[in-house]
Order: structure tokens, then sequence, then C-alpha cells
């Protein structure tokens, strides 16, 4: 299993969920962070806004939908420019269902 965290622009939400369930991903978490990249954040006039709202979207998916859940992602969060976000893949070991105390591994 893989765990894919991906780090997107808050507009971009409606879109990144709507393609994860097109491509039969429906199970998901999401939640506001802030941060910055690279870019270390934005100079607007002679504000600089140094931390930035994005949105975190966390799921686990079989390691033969990895490839898919990725194009998801990327087609709909991508808008060509700084500041389009990261996805992070991980190794998933074991998983627990809460309510049963079962091992998904």
């Amino acid at each position: 299993m893989k765990l894919i965290k991906a780090v997107i622009r808050p507009d971009k939400e409606a879109e990144v969920v709507r393609r994860l369930e097109e491509a039969g991903l429906p199970a998901l978490t999401k939640w506001d962070v802030l941060g910055r990249g690279r870019q270390r954040g934005i100079q607007v006039g002679a504000t600089v806004y140094g931390e930035l709202p994005k949105l975190c979207v966390m799921l686990v998916v079989e390691d033969s939908e990895a490839a898919k859940a990725l194009e998801a992602i990327m087609s709909a969060a991508r808008t060509g420019h700084p500041g389009d976000g990261r996805i992070f893949v991980s190794e998933v070991k074991t998983a627990y269902t809460i309510r049963t105390g079962k091992s998904d591994a």
C-alpha cells in the first residue's frame, strides 16, 4: 500500500476530489495547512506573505492504484505556476481499522 500526501492550492480542492472519485478512489482525508515552498512565500508590494494557505489531501491506495491517484491529483491541481504544490508518496506497512482492530496488511 502507498500513502499519498498532496499539498495543493485550496482553490483546486473540488477538482482534485472529483478526479479522485472519477478514478475510483473516493476515500481521503483533507485539512487546511499553512506553508511555503522554495519561493519562500510571495511579495505583494512591500508586504511579504511568508506562509500561504494550502490544502493537504491524504489517501492510502493499493500499489496498483498509486499511478492512477498521482495522475488524478497532478492533472487536477496543476496550473503551471509556482506554488502548485507537492506530492509525497510513502510505503505503508500496516493499517488497522479502529472499529474492528483488524489489520489491512
